[in-house]
């Protein structure tokens, strides 16, 4: 590997050699200068303020002190070491102690060293690097102590603080380099200018091989003395321009060593803008190219059977789903192929609003698919869909993998002659032997839960020489920002109104201690005709875990709903698929009154009967999937509840996610906290893979605005150059041809 410029290995850096550059490629995935530049400070230290002692507080995160060395004791397993004897020039011997003996440092277990600065003392301790720093802090001696201020038995300390010596240069005190480091205490090197540090993520191996936060900012100036030269301007000047952006160099130099706050905003602005605005760019740019390249089916007309089924609707559409319908509608007379993504709440009609748009497709001579990720989904989808194909005399079928033989010849010959219009199933759509006559419209459902080259099989199955339009379907609440990202290539829509009717789901949080109360009210809403869920977020309990297993809930449940005056099923994912359906089945018909089940019930289990959720151990899920649970009860008429049970002790963001639920039925509310509070790459059933590029600094829970400055400056160039083929994108192209931005084509099923 090059020794030079951003490619070096980072093992030829002073201070790092093969042994660290391993420990750093497998703790950070950190390997060349190039990527040493990329990993950037988490958090920075501000050393510009020295406090006085007296003014020092253990509430504050971190502090520097500037104090005189008083004495140092040394502390073996038995006790105090005798303290240390002044040679002539005041400096201590560093092998002798007052009683004339050299001091044993394999015997020492503690240095405690005592400062002052006039306005009162502070004590500074070391439990490693003793021998080093015992030979430098000498009595009377000046130093910067800078640390984590504690209070023990009334005094305040710093446990091994960094240490800087005061040193006069030109008549003025300044920091010294006193160059080394120990796994202790450090001893500063004055060499980045500023006074903000930047803080790295570490591990604790990073930390027992001696690769220290001071090592660590001492690697990042060696690897920008090596790398900053070789770091070419990745945007044209007329968009830093436009957009108030530094050069690339400035800001390399000020996210690690930032010569002031202003100075690091600047830089922190144009890294995130960069990454959010590459993103953006690359997923816009294929929406561009494909919009003006791939022609799609033409569906000028909505045709009889999309009428019938509309003027037979029980309930009237509402605003949101009629804008929604509109898009689509739009999407599908223009010529050019739809990818649409349709959020919605649970329960806010996305079904309905499926139905009337493959209805339009048949009545422009073409069939559509359902595709669903599971076959408790695909059969809810299917019954709920024959209902509303009733008046409109359209052919349906439902093929899984549990569909049998003479089933499967009548549906593949149906779908070959073009008699079955619309067809339901799970990934047994994509077998080889499934061949459409006219497919012109496919429908993803929950579309993160299929891996790539399942959809792209399915996008090939078009027989008309054109690709079919794709609607991609999610009750998932993905907030705006990851939704720009994840699926930035796709139009979205957001149908945000519930069907009139639906009455709020009422949320309590209980404990331990409500469970007697909890079950006189399951009795009560059973003897009224209603049924329960109870969800466990575990099915076997493990070692580390002590939450009430599924197992023993489901037979504390038994007991106390004694069979035959109460019915229970149980459901859970070890379950054979045959056990799992008739459990389901039972409750969905209402031949049991409880339905004890882990999360595999948060997808695609339609009840209107149920009325009450009980979600066991709630602070162990996340506000995504809390809310996705609920959305299974409140689909009937009746007034519906979610208990959520938790232990006695919770952290404070699993207390502030239960709040939440509680306060809120907005699931895109819900998501967007969610986020902020997990990170996107934790949402639950968001993404298959992770992001579709990592991004080093910017965040899309807290850079919402620098995203839309971003993509607004990449509509606005691919706007005047789609193809990015003028000389002043020439940047801009190069860019986008490096691997990462490679981005899989989601619109094609991808």
């Amino acid at each position: 590997m090059a020794q030079y410029g951003l490619d070096m290995d980072i093992q030829f850096l002073p201070g790092v050699g093969p042994k660290r550059a391993e420990l750093l490629r497998k703790e950070l995935g950190v390997g060349t200068v190039g990527e040493m530049l990329r990993l950037y400070p988490f958090r920075y230290i501000d050393k510009s303020t020295i406090v006085r002692i007296a003014d020092a507080r253990p509430d504050m995160a971190y502090l520097q002190v500037r104090a005189r060395v008083l004495r140092v004791d040394l502390y073996g397993a038995a006790g105090a070491v005798s303290p240390p004897v002044p040679n002539e020039a005041g400096v201590s011997d560093d092998k002798k102690t007052a009683a004339g003996n050299a001091v044993k440092f394999n015997t020492v277990k503690r240095m405690s060293v005592w400062v002052s600065d006039g306005s009162g003392e502070m004590e500074m301790v070391f439990f490693k690097g003793i021998k080093w720093m015992y030979g430098k802090l000498r009595p009377g001696a000046e130093f910067i102590f800078f640390g984590k201020p504690t209070a023990f038995n009334g005094k305040m300390n710093m446990v091994h603080p960094e240490v800087d010596a005061v040193t006069p240069v030109s008549g003025q005190a300044t920091l010294g380099t006193m160059a080394g480091a120990t796994a202790g205490g450090t001893m500063a090197d004055g060499t980045t200018g500023g006074t903000m540090t930047g803080v790295y993520q570490s591990t604790e191996r990073l930390k027992n091989g001696g690769v220290t936060g001071k090592v660590m900012n001492k690697l990042m100036e060696a690897s920008l003395n090596r790398g900053l030269p070789e770091i070419e301007e990745s945007l044209p000047e007329y968009i830093m321009k436009q957009c108030g952006l530094v050069p690339l160099h400035f800001a390399m130099r000020n996210i690690h060593f930032p010569k002031d706050m202003i100075s690091l905003e600047k830089a922190k602005y144009r890294l995130k803008f960069e990454e959010l605005f590459y993103l953006q760019l690359s997923l816009l740019k294929q929406k561009y190219v494909r919009s003006r390249a791939e022609l799609g089916i033409a569906m000028p007309k909505v045709g009889e059977a999309f009428n019938r089924c509309y003027e037979a609707l029980p309930f009237p559409l509402t605003g949101a789903q009629k804008r929604v319908i509109t898009e689509i509608r739009n999407d599908m007379k223009s010529g050019h192929q739809m990818n649409r993504l349709l959020q919605g709440d649970v329960g806010s009609g996305k079904t309905m609003v499926a139905v009337l748009t493959a209805l339009i497709a048949i009545g422009n001579g073409f069939q559509a698919c359902i595709m669903a990720p599971t076959e408790v989904l695909a059969q809810q989808h299917y019954k709920n869909i024959q209902k509303f194909l009733e008046p409109t005399g359209v052919r349906s079928a439902l093929l899984t993998g549990s569909s049998k033989t003479s089933e499967r010849r009548e549906i593949h010959a149906g779908l070959e002659d073009g008699s079955i219009g619309i067809i339901v199933g799970t990934h047994a759509l994509i077998e080889d032997n499934v061949v459409f006559r006219n497919l012109g419209l496919a429908i993803i459902d929950e579309q993160h839960r299929f891996g790539v080259e399942q959809r792209s099989k399915l996008w090939r199955k078009a027989s008309c020489g054109a690709p079919p339009h794709v609607l991609v379907m999610t009750a998932t609440p993905i907030p705006r920002t990851l939704a720009m990202t994840l699926y930035g290539d796709l139009d979205v829509s957001v149908i945000d109104e519930l069907p009139p009717g639906r009455k709020p789901v009422q949320t309590i949080h209980a404990t331990e201690g409500k469970r007697p109360a909890l079950y006189r009210f399951m009795r009560d809403e059973i003897a009224k005709g209603r049924q329960v869920f109870i969800v466990y977020p575990l099915i076997n309990e493990t070692e580390k875990l002590d939450y009430q297993s599924l197992e023993a809930g489901a037979e504390e449940i038994m007991q106390k709903f004694p069979f035959p005056q109460y019915k229970t099923a149980v459901v859970h994912g070890k379950q054979l698929n045959d056990v799992k359906k008739f459990n389901m089945d039972a409750f969905a018909a209402g031949r049991a009154d409880i339905l004890v089940a882990t999360s595999v019930i948060e997808v695609g289990v339609d009840v209107p009967n149920a009325s009450v959720m009980v979600i066991e151990s709630a602070e162990r899920f996340g506000l995504s999937q809390l809310h996705q649970l609920r959305g299974r009860v409140g689909r009937g008429s009746e007034k519906s509840y979610c208990v959520l049970m938790t232990g006695p002790k919770m952290s404070k963001e699993s207390r502030h996610r239960i709040e939440l639920m509680c306060a809120t039925e907005n699931g895109f509310e819900l998501a967007e906290e969610d986020m902020k509070m997990r990170g996107p790459g934790d949402l639950e059933g968001t993404q298959q893979s992770g992001l579709p590029i990592s991004l080093n600094i910017a965040s899309l829970a807290k850079d919402g605005l620098i995203l839309n400055a971003a993509r607004d400056c990449a509509e606005a160039v691919l706007r005047e150059d789609p193809t990015l083929t003028s000389d002043r994108n020439q940047l801009l192209r190069k860019e986008l041809r490096k691997e990462k931005y490679q981005i899989k084509d989601y619109s094609k099923i991808s």
